[in-house]
């Protein structure tokens, strides 16, 4: 990514460092610094940080539920993290990159795919 200063420069736009920019809700959504240092974050509508990104090669992403709680955590250092709630927020499943698993996760209590029969008919089961 250029760097912003490089862009005011070019355009002839004249600033100083920082260059702090915040969006319509108050949110930085970019830093630079005079040594070459910047980063930039994005956010969903509720404000919750999806994306950042900085000069060191830095990224995370971040997924929310409806409710604002996370679901999924990923960065460039090949970590990931998700999350399974139940309707009060709470943790019933968590799992990451580095193989550490918490809870069941809501797939396998289903019966999804599962085959049974009734009266001599297979029937193969379907979540609604």
């Amino acid at each position: 990514m250029e760097k912003l200063s490089d862009t005011y420069k070019e355009q002839g736009i004249d600033f100083t460092f920082p260059i702090k920019i915040k969006d319509n809700n108050g949110k930085q959504t970019y830093y630079e610094n005079s040594s070459g240092y910047w980063w930039k974050a994005e956010y969903n509508t509720k404000g919750y940080e999806t994306y950042y990104e900085d000069s060191n090669d830095y990224w995370s992403k971040s997924e929310y539920d409806a409710n604002g709680n996370k679901t999924y955590y990923e960065t460039s250092n090949d970590y990931w993290c998700r999350y399974e709630r139940d309707d009060n927020g709470k943790v019933t499943y968590y799992e990451d990159s580095t193989g550490y698993k918490r809870g069941i996760p809501k797939s396998s209590k289903t019966c999804e795919g599962k085959v049974v029969e009734v009266d001599g008919i297979k029937y193969k089961l379907k979540a609604l």
